[in-house]
């Protein structure tokens, strides 16, 4: 590798020239294929069983996510000019390619079922806008006896209606968003109009991604450009390790729309992921030759660059790849934002080890080493004034204390990480304060809720759902999950259409809200809304040979810990059931959300040991000895225990950004023990002094690794300015582990590498 490195710095031209080209090949497919994945299902393997099944009973019962738009008047909605817009509004959605118009549900098409002599009548609450006060009050007189209606599309305190309108399969965009909600617009004032809905929280990611990453990219190009500047203290070192880290960008991104994969929400952090770790290895690089120029100030340009190539190729190497392996660790997950995060991530890490190792020698041999000012005092190494000593002597003297209390640390972390709970609410990514965010209560506050989960029941004999036993524990089931769960707004299944039926063919009487104790009956009544009303209707909650049924539970927050309790309510139910001869299964985009929660949770485990795994057979391999390899994770292995742990004692859920925490704790975090383990073994056998040469392996990579650590704090901490609150929470809690590895690297490890002897026993071989 050092020949290789040696032959590509003997033509620096034809190195920067290769380089650029590369670079301008990469431009074209990221202006012509870059796209953002709105669909928040494709986030998801299709090919899990959870959701196979759960894409078949969308089919069965036309299942979709609607975009809900609330009409909110003060004033109360039985007015002449609020219902005309309601019914405009429901018009202009029907004339939407986007849309099925013949699936938009709100005032001026929803079905009131009454009764009358003729029999059962399914009608409009209106045809025509209401225009007298007697016809406004007939309205809402029909509203408030109807319960299928009332409280569902109506709120209770009959100041907002809502339309729910379903779209086609794969048909949203941003311009068809952005329609959506020029339409809200338009008819505002005096009502107020609050558009939610999964298919607006996908839009609204998409759209904040891109904006969120057009602030972000500029701003950490000057955090660490500032910060470059301040520990390099040389322009033309600032300037070829952020065109290094550049480049890396623009290579991952150019193959990413090379290869036609979309970007997520959570990629819109690589950028600033990628050249925060980046600039690590100029950092080393420039740092090892500014020490080599001190020591030997006669040394001309070519003997200085050999020397931090034949030096520093394998830390930079080891040190890239580690990192490259803690990313490539989240290739377990199935949850594809993350599992592509991990790929390109790793391939931008090995990028910037590439460009650092071929661009920075080839930029120094053209333009001449960088002119650092000379210490105004050299001091000997182990004078007693100097810092590494000092630092030293401070651990070995409170060697007792430190591990007491990075024990105590890691207990206290354990007992937190018991506490961490996994959440797949993408309504979790904004501001409460944000448009979708204020929606979306809005709604929750007066509605059901805009978040949902589908029962499916399925049994072995056709007719089963005429059974009255049948249809009155169904009916047991939804009152019990209504009301033991107040996250659980409103439940709706064909015992509500039943329910309705019944009571109005009894002159509505609520003594006959409840289901018919006659099989008979139920299939008259069936029958009856059949040729009465409309049919597709009834196919949304039971099939035609009524040997499958679909129960919609309406839930006021999108949380994983919200489904998984009214699951664990559902579930009491599933033996009853089962004598019954039917089965439970789950369908809906609240499911697929949880099953989402058991893949991030899976790929988390996976990942963590595979990359613990790799990287101590790495240092294994590299130092030649297993011992050392166990001894430099311990930095890392404690920076994860107490991320994980802050996380539980913080009630900071794990999501699919926060996910991404493990690889970087232990990818990055073991950066720097490699750099110190090279630098103490080469002292080590020099002076034959594990004392000695902690103090010479401290000067020597010790400022080095904390200007890393600076670099890397001050690039990822630009993630507070995000507008995704858990991109600031990855932001802040990266930050903090690279503290902690800092600090680990620096004490613990070195205590324990000194009371190791390692490197200064014979038995050790000598390279």
């Amino acid at each position: 590798m050092y020949r290789l490195l040696k032959t590509l710095r003997s033509h620096p031209a034809i190195v920067l020239i290769a380089i650029l080209l590369i670079s301008l090949g990469f431009i074209y497919p990221l202006k012509t294929n870059t796209h953002i994945e709105t669909n928040l299902d494709k986030y998801m393997p299709q090919n899990n069983p959870a959701f196979i099944y759960s894409n078949q009973a969308e089919e069965w019962f036309s299942i979709h996510d609607g975009i809900i738009i609330a009409v909110e008047n003060p004033q109360g909605i039985y007015q002449t000019e609020t219902l005309e817009k309601v019914k405009e509004i429901t018009q202009k959605l029907q004339e939407m390619k986007e849309i099925d118009a013949t699936d938009i549900t709100s005032l001026s098409t929803a079905d009131n079922i009454t009764g009358s002599d003729y029999g059962l009548e399914v009608e409009p609450f209106f045809t025509h806008v209401p225009s007298t006060e007697k016809q406004l009050k007939a309205v809402q007189e029909a509203v408030e006896k109807n319960e299928m209606v009332f409280h569902r599309i109506v709120s209770a305190d009959e100041k907002v209606t809502l339309i729910i309108a379903t779209i086609h399969d794969d048909s949203f965009s941003q311009a068809f968003y952005q329609r959506i909600l020029d339409l809200a617009q338009s008819y505002e004032g005096p009502e107020k109009i609050y558009v939610a809905g999964r298919p607006i929280v996908e839009g609204s990611l998409a759209s904040l991604a891109s904006s969120d990453m057009a602030k972000m990219v500029p701003l950490v190009i000057i955090t660490i450009v500032l910060v470059l500047l301040l520990v390099m203290q040389s322009f033309m070192a600032m300037i070829l390790t952020l065109f290094v880290v550049l480049c890396s960008v623009l290579w991952s991104f150019g193959l990413m729309s090379a290869l036609n994969i979309p970007i997520y929400a959570v990629s819109t952090m690589l950028p600033v992921m990628l050249i925060a770790i980046g600039v690590a290895d100029g950092i080393h690089l420039f740092s090892h030759l500014r020490h080599f120029k001190e020591n030997h100030p006669e040394a001309n340009d070519k003997t200085c660059i050999l020397d931090m190539l034949q030096l520093m190729w394998k830390p930079v190497i080891m040190t890239s790849v580690t990192t490259a392996i803690g990313f490539l660790s989240l290739l377990t997950s199935e949850v594809y934002p993350v599992k592509y995060f991990g790929l390109f991530a790793a391939f931008g890490v090995l990028v910037a080890m590439c460009l650092s190792l071929s661009l920075i020698p080839a930029g120094i041999t053209l333009f001449g080493l960088p002119r650092w000012k000379r210490p105004k005092k050299n001091k000997t190494l182990l004078h007693n004034s100097s810092f590494s000593e000092k630092f030293t002597l401070w651990i070995l003297n409170h060697a007792t204390f430190t591990m007491m209390m990075t024990v105590t640390l890691v207990i206290v972390s354990l007992w937190g990480t018991s506490k961490i709970w996994i959440d797949s609410s993408f309504l979790s990514q904004f501001e409460q304060t944000s448009n979708i965010a204020i929606a979306d209560t809005f709604i929750n506050d007066h509605f059901g809720g805009t978040s949902t989960m589908n029962v499916i029941f399925d049994a072995n004999e056709e007719d089963t759902f005429k059974n009255p036993r049948v249809l009155m524990l169904m009916d047991e089931l939804q009152n019990d999950v209504e009301h033991a769960l107040p996250v659980v707004g409103n439940s709706f299944s064909i015992v509500d259409y039943l329910k309705r039926m019944n009571m109005v063919m009894h002159a509505d009487n609520m003594a006959y809200n409840v289901i018919p104790d006659s099989q008979e009956l139920v299939a008259q009544y069936l029958l009856l809304y059949e040729m009465s009303g409309d049919p597709d209707n009834l196919l949304k909650v039971v099939d035609y040979p009524y040997q499958k049924a679909n129960m919609t539970f309406q839930l006021k927050n999108d949380s994983s810990l919200a489904i998984q309790s009214a699951i664990d309510i559902i579930e009491k139910y599933q033996p009853q059931f089962e004598e019954l001869g039917i089965h439970m299964k789950y369908a809906g985009s609240g499911y697929r959300s949880l099953v989402f929660t058991d893949l991030i949770l899976k790929g988390q485990i996976y990942s963590i040991f595979i990359s613990l795994a790799i990287v101590i057979l790495l240092i294994s391999l590299m130092f030649k000895n297993v011992i050392i390899g166990l001894i430099g994770v311990i930095p890392s292995f404690i920076t994860v225990c107490i991320s994980f742990g802050l996380m539980g004692l913080f009630n900071i859920p794990l999501d699919t950004t926060t996910a991404l925490l493990s690889s970087i704790a232990i990818g990055m975090g073991v950066d720097y023990a490699i750099h110190y383990l090279e630098m103490y073994k080469i002292y080590a056998r020099e002076t034959n002094d594990p004392q000695k040469a902690m103090i010479m392996a401290i000067k020597h990579s010790g400022t080095a690794i904390l200007f890393n650590a600076l670099v890397v704090i001050a690039g990822f901490m630009v993630l507070m300015f995000s507008s995704f609150p858990p991109n600031r929470t990855l932001g802040f809690l990266v930050s903090l582990n690279m503290f902690t590895s800092f600090i680990g690297t620096l004490t613990i490890m070195a205590y324990i590498l000194v009371q190791s002897h390692i490197f200064i026993h014979k038995e050790i071989s000598h390279e």
